[in-house]
């Protein structure tokens, strides 16, 4: 499996990231280690969770996910061959959020138990926070660098402007920079990032790690229709999905899987990967035949007939 190096940091990743928001929500504890262990097995090495998975689901209170993470590697002696990605910032609670030094310190003292790890290899800003100075936030995580609790950091959800500011108040002040981004981008959803933050991110090397890399199951091609729906607990999104662009959108994906003897889930992977200054999508999955699909797409190579039909496809407008 090749790695690609995550920004400029000393971390390699594989070109696939399994996301980590399902565990504890709609994949139990179970399943959860069934998924990881096929990931795994399968040669691929990423991770990517947050403190607040999964608030959202009735009766968690947050932390289900990273806790189901520590528990599976701590039972199959894994640590040192993974890259684990968690995040900082969401609201926990009222009184728990932001990226203030002092939650930060506290934040990552409960992932870290959370995890049963002693580093993070990768913490992210889950969003921004207005109300912090960078300069601190950059510097609470130079803290936990040189502690050796974390071994890069990384920005999510930032607009172009806020994470260049980040960028320049790191090498003025000879603090860590964030060595990578977490958009959200898809071949659904391109205008946001490649307007301002792709070009940035290209010309600053920081990779790009992007969420939604299935626009939350659309481009499986799973929902084609309003009774396709109910299929999943996603399936409310789609109607922001099945619209004209959409449904041609998913005609291309058809095209080029069946030209590769592919899957469009996989095909919407393959053409994230191809993206220039693109390290790895993240892509989440609740059952063991799902990763196989994912894991697919990383041995995929698109044409460049195959991606310039998909771009045309997907043009906005």
């Amino acid at each position: 499996m090749e790695k690609r190096r995550l920004g400029r940091s000393n971390l390699t990743v594989s070109p696939l990231c399994l996301g980590g928001n399902v565990f504890g929500w709609t994949a139990d504890e179970a399943m959860s280690f069934r998924i990881l262990d096929a990931y795994a097995d399968a040669g691929l090495n990423f991770v990517d969770t947050a403190d607040v998975y999964s608030t959202w689901a009735p009766g968690n209170k947050g932390g289900e996910s990273e806790t189901i993470i520590g528990r599976w590697m701590k039972a199959r002696g894994n640590r040192s061959r993974l890259v684990i990605a968690t995040k900082v910032g969401s609201e926990m609670a009222p009184d728990r959020k932001g990226l203030s030094k002092s939650y930060i310190r506290s934040a990552v003292e409960d992932s870290l138990r959370r995890l049963q790890t002693d580093y993070i290899d990768l913490y992210q800003s889950h969003r921004d926070d207005l109300d912090t100075p960078q300069q601190e936030t950059l510097q609470a995580y130079a803290d936990l660098i040189r502690e050796g609790k974390v071994r890069a950091i990384g920005a999510s959800n930032f607009t172009a402007a806020r994470l260049r500011e980040a960028l320049r108040i790191s090498a003025e002040n000879s603090l860590p920079r964030y060595e990578s981004l977490q958009p959200k981008y898809n071949l659904h959803d391109r205008a946001e990032y490649e307007a301002e933050l792709e070009p940035l991110c290209r010309q600053e090397e920081v990779g790009v790690i992007p969420y939604y890399g299935l626009a939350s199951g659309f481009l499986t091609g799973k929902y084609r229709s309003e009774a396709d729906f109910g299929k999943s607990v996603r399936g409310g999104r789609m109607a922001a999905y099945l619209n004209e662009r959409g449904k041609r959108i998913l005609s291309s994906l058809d095209a080029v899987a069946a030209r590769k003897e592919a899957t469009p889930a996989q095909v919407a992977l393959a053409w994230l990967m191809a993206r220039p200054g693109l390290t790895a999508p993240i892509a989440s999955a609740t059952s063991v035949e799902q990763v196989q699909d994912l894991v697919k797409a990383t041995e995929l190579r698109l044409d460049e007939s195959d991606i310039a039909a998909l771009d045309r496809a997907s043009a906005s407008g």
